[in-house]
Protein backbone atom coordinates (compact mmCIF):
# COMPACT_ATOMS: atom_id res chain seq x y z
CA UNK A 1 0.00 0.00 0.00
CA UNK A 2 1.29 3.62 -0.65
CA UNK A 3 -0.12 6.33 1.85
CA UNK A 4 2.81 8.67 0.26
CA UNK A 5 3.26 9.04 -3.41
CA UNK A 6 6.18 11.84 -3.27
CA UNK A 7 6.76 15.35 -2.39
CA UNK A 8 7.07 18.97 -3.56
CA UNK A 9 9.08 21.62 -2.39
CA UNK A 10 7.23 24.92 -2.44
CA UNK A 11 8.68 27.89 -3.18
CA UNK A 12 10.97 28.97 -0.20
CA UNK A 13 11.52 32.26 1.88
CA UNK A 14 13.77 34.86 0.55
CA UNK A 15 15.53 34.47 3.53
CA UNK A 16 18.72 32.65 3.53
CA UNK A 17 18.62 29.52 6.03
CA UNK A 18 21.28 26.88 6.27
CA UNK A 19 18.94 24.32 4.90
CA UNK A 20 19.52 25.60 1.24
CA UNK A 21 23.01 24.37 1.93
CA UNK A 22 22.29 21.14 2.66
CA UNK A 23 22.73 19.11 -0.75
CA UNK A 24 19.98 17.23 -0.66
CA UNK A 25 17.57 20.11 0.27
CA UNK A 26 19.33 22.82 -2.58
CA UNK A 27 17.94 19.45 -5.07
CA UNK A 28 14.80 19.93 -4.55
CA UNK A 29 14.88 23.22 -5.67
CA UNK A 30 15.78 22.09 -8.89
CA UNK A 31 13.17 19.49 -9.74
CA UNK A 32 9.71 19.52 -9.54
CA UNK A 33 8.92 16.48 -6.88
CA UNK A 34 10.56 13.55 -5.74
CA UNK A 35 8.26 10.37 -6.07
CA UNK A 36 8.06 7.19 -4.40
CA UNK A 37 7.06 3.73 -5.91
CA UNK A 38 7.65 0.77 -3.80
CA UNK A 39 6.35 0.50 -0.25
CA UNK A 40 9.92 0.53 1.53
CA UNK A 41 12.06 3.47 0.31
CA UNK A 42 15.37 4.47 1.51
CA UNK A 43 17.33 7.70 2.04
CA UNK A 44 20.97 6.31 2.03
CA UNK A 45 24.51 8.70 1.98
CA UNK A 46 27.33 10.30 4.03
CA UNK A 47 26.37 12.60 7.10
CA UNK A 48 25.26 16.31 6.18
CA UNK A 49 24.16 15.27 2.81
CA UNK A 50 20.42 15.67 4.57
CA UNK A 51 18.71 12.53 4.11
CA UNK A 52 17.39 12.80 7.93
CA UNK A 53 16.74 16.50 7.50
CA UNK A 54 14.13 15.48 4.45
CA UNK A 55 13.10 12.34 6.58
CA UNK A 56 12.40 15.21 9.60
CA UNK A 57 10.42 17.20 7.36
CA UNK A 58 8.21 15.05 5.55
CA UNK A 59 7.81 13.51 9.25
CA UNK A 60 6.33 16.97 10.55
CA UNK A 61 4.23 17.93 7.41
CA UNK A 62 2.47 14.67 7.84
CA UNK A 63 1.53 15.28 11.10
CA UNK A 64 4.28 13.37 13.42
CA UNK A 65 5.79 15.08 16.13
CA UNK A 66 9.30 16.85 15.09
CA UNK A 67 11.21 14.18 17.89
CA UNK A 68 9.32 11.18 17.31
CA UNK A 69 5.89 9.26 17.98
CA UNK A 70 2.87 9.21 16.44
CA UNK A 71 0.56 11.70 15.43
CA UNK A 72 -1.14 12.53 19.26
CA UNK A 73 2.53 13.22 20.98
CA UNK A 74 2.48 16.50 21.89
CA UNK A 75 6.18 16.76 23.50
CA UNK A 76 9.04 18.42 22.67
CA UNK A 77 12.09 19.12 25.19
CA UNK A 78 14.13 21.01 22.17
CA UNK A 79 13.22 22.89 19.00
CA UNK A 80 15.59 21.99 16.56
CA UNK A 81 13.38 21.08 13.66
CA UNK A 82 14.52 22.40 10.56
CA UNK A 83 11.78 25.25 8.59
CA UNK A 84 11.55 23.02 5.57
CA UNK A 85 8.64 20.75 6.34
CA UNK A 86 6.91 24.62 5.53
CA UNK A 87 7.81 24.31 1.92
CA UNK A 88 7.11 20.91 1.79
CA UNK A 89 3.95 20.02 0.09
CA UNK A 90 2.97 15.55 0.39
CA UNK A 91 1.80 14.11 -2.33
CA UNK A 92 -0.86 11.38 -0.61
CA UNK A 93 -3.37 8.86 -1.89
CA UNK A 94 -5.53 7.30 1.11
CA UNK A 95 -4.94 8.14 4.71
CA UNK A 96 -3.04 5.53 6.36
CA UNK A 97 -4.91 4.02 10.15
CA UNK A 98 -1.73 3.80 11.90
CA UNK A 99 1.64 5.62 11.46
CA UNK A 100 4.91 6.84 13.41
CA UNK A 101 8.05 8.41 13.26
CA UNK A 102 10.87 6.55 15.30
CA UNK A 103 14.06 8.57 15.42
CA UNK A 104 17.37 6.35 17.23
CA UNK A 105 18.60 10.18 18.56
CA UNK A 106 15.40 11.15 20.66
CA UNK A 107 14.43 7.91 21.69
CA UNK A 108 15.15 8.40 25.35
CA UNK A 109 12.47 11.85 24.70
CA UNK A 110 9.61 8.86 23.74
CA UNK A 111 10.93 6.23 26.34
CA UNK A 112 10.41 8.74 28.79
CA UNK A 113 6.98 10.35 27.27
CA UNK A 114 5.20 7.02 27.45
CA UNK A 115 6.68 6.49 30.93
CA UNK A 116 4.15 9.84 31.58
CA UNK A 117 1.77 10.08 29.53
CA UNK A 118 0.38 6.69 28.17
CA UNK A 119 -1.01 3.09 28.98
CA UNK A 120 2.08 0.90 28.05
CA UNK A 121 -0.37 -2.21 27.49
CA UNK A 122 -0.22 -0.86 23.37
CA UNK A 123 3.40 -1.23 23.83
CA UNK A 124 4.10 -4.29 25.58
CA UNK A 125 3.53 -3.48 29.28
CA UNK A 126 7.42 -2.95 30.16
CA UNK A 127 8.88 0.64 29.83
CA UNK A 128 11.15 1.21 27.28
CA UNK A 129 13.66 2.57 30.48
CA UNK A 130 13.41 -1.22 31.17
CA UNK A 131 15.17 -2.52 28.47
CA UNK A 132 17.84 -2.40 26.54
CA UNK A 133 17.88 0.38 23.93
CA UNK A 134 18.12 -2.11 21.16
CA UNK A 135 15.45 -4.16 23.02
CA UNK A 136 13.13 -1.41 23.55
CA UNK A 137 13.58 -0.23 19.92
CA UNK A 138 12.26 -3.53 18.59
CA UNK A 139 9.81 -3.78 21.08
CA UNK A 140 8.12 -1.10 20.01
CA UNK A 141 8.07 -1.72 16.33
CA UNK A 142 6.95 -4.96 17.17
CA UNK A 143 4.22 -4.33 19.74
CA UNK A 144 2.93 -0.85 18.59
CA UNK A 145 3.26 -0.99 14.36
CA UNK A 146 0.12 -2.24 13.91
CA UNK A 147 -0.03 -3.08 9.99
CA UNK A 148 -2.13 -0.57 7.65
CA UNK A 149 0.33 2.32 8.58
CA UNK A 150 3.11 4.94 7.70
CA UNK A 151 6.47 4.17 9.42
CA UNK A 152 9.25 6.65 9.03
CA UNK A 153 12.38 5.38 10.53
CA UNK A 154 15.25 7.75 11.13
CA UNK A 155 18.65 5.37 11.14
CA UNK A 156 16.98 2.53 12.86
CA UNK A 157 21.01 0.97 13.27
CA UNK A 158 22.11 2.66 15.55
CA UNK A 159 20.38 0.68 18.02
CA UNK A 160 20.50 -2.12 16.78
CA UNK A 161 23.01 -5.73 16.51
CA UNK A 162 23.26 -6.96 13.00
CA UNK A 163 20.73 -10.00 14.42
CA UNK A 164 18.67 -7.66 15.31
CA UNK A 165 18.79 -5.71 11.80
CA UNK A 166 17.98 -9.13 10.59
CA UNK A 167 14.66 -9.29 12.59
CA UNK A 168 13.64 -5.54 11.81
CA UNK A 169 14.09 -6.88 8.29
CA UNK A 170 11.50 -9.95 9.11
CA UNK A 171 9.07 -6.71 10.69
CA UNK A 172 9.27 -4.30 7.96
CA UNK A 173 8.08 -7.48 5.27
CA UNK A 174 5.22 -8.73 8.13
CA UNK A 175 4.08 -5.15 8.33
CA UNK A 176 4.25 -4.41 4.37
CA UNK A 177 2.54 -7.64 3.72
CA UNK A 178 -0.33 -5.50 6.07
CA UNK A 179 -0.37 -3.16 4.18
CA UNK A 180 2.36 -0.46 4.91
CA UNK A 181 4.37 1.76 3.82
CA UNK A 182 8.39 2.63 5.12
CA UNK A 183 10.78 5.07 4.18
CA UNK A 184 13.89 4.74 6.33
CA UNK A 185 17.08 7.16 6.42
CA UNK A 186 19.90 4.67 7.11
CA UNK A 187 23.51 3.59 6.49
CA UNK A 188 22.93 0.05 7.34
CA UNK A 189 23.75 -2.71 4.18
CA UNK A 190 21.76 -5.09 5.99
CA UNK A 191 18.17 -2.99 5.91
CA UNK A 192 19.03 -1.51 2.42
CA UNK A 193 18.97 -5.58 0.84
CA UNK A 194 15.46 -5.42 1.58
CA UNK A 195 13.72 -7.03 -1.65
CA UNK A 196 12.41 -4.07 -4.15
CA UNK A 197 12.88 -1.24 -1.67
CA UNK A 198 13.60 1.80 -4.23
CA UNK A 199 17.23 3.61 -2.51
CA UNK A 200 17.22 7.29 -3.00
CA UNK A 201 21.27 8.51 -2.44
CA UNK A 202 21.93 11.89 -1.06
CA UNK A 203 25.58 13.34 -1.94
CA UNK A 204 27.14 16.74 -2.93
CA UNK A 205 25.34 16.27 -6.08
CA UNK A 206 22.14 15.63 -5.21
CA UNK A 207 19.29 12.78 -5.13
CA UNK A 208 19.77 10.02 -7.24
CA UNK A 209 17.97 6.52 -7.39
CA UNK A 210 20.34 3.36 -7.12
CA UNK A 211 20.68 -0.18 -6.85
CA UNK A 212 21.73 -1.72 -3.88
CA UNK A 213 25.52 -2.71 -4.52
CA UNK A 214 25.72 0.79 -6.37
CA UNK A 215 25.38 2.65 -2.42
CA UNK A 216 28.77 2.95 -0.97
CA UNK A 217 27.54 1.58 2.35
CA UNK A 218 27.20 -1.77 0.26
CA UNK A 219 30.98 -0.84 -1.41
CA UNK A 220 32.62 -0.06 1.74
CA UNK A 221 31.41 -2.46 3.97
CA UNK A 222 32.11 -5.22 1.30
CA UNK A 223 35.32 -3.95 0.76
CA UNK A 224 36.26 -3.85 4.66
CA UNK A 225 34.76 -7.94 4.99
CA UNK A 226 36.72 -9.08 2.00
CA UNK A 227 40.22 -7.61 3.09
CA UNK A 228 39.83 -6.43 6.50
CA UNK A 229 43.84 -6.78 6.84
CA UNK A 230 44.28 -4.31 3.98
CA UNK A 231 41.78 -1.76 4.73
CA UNK A 232 42.92 -1.66 8.38
CA UNK A 233 46.46 -1.39 6.67
CA UNK A 234 46.03 1.58 4.44
CA UNK A 235 43.80 3.63 7.17
CA UNK A 236 45.72 2.79 9.71
CA UNK A 237 48.96 3.49 8.25
CA UNK A 238 51.40 6.27 10.11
Amino acid sequence: MMYLRGIRLGKPPEEESYIWSIPAISYLKQVDSLTFHSPVTFFVGENGTGKSTLLEAIAVSMGFNAEGGSRDFSFSTKETHSELYEWITTIKTVSPKDGFFLRAESFYNIASYLDENSELKRYGNVSFHEQSHGEAFLSLITNRFEGNGLYLLDEPESALSPLRLMSLLAEIDRLVKEDSQFIIATHSPILLAFPQAEIYECSDSGIRKVMYRETESYQLTKQFLDNPEGMLHYLLES
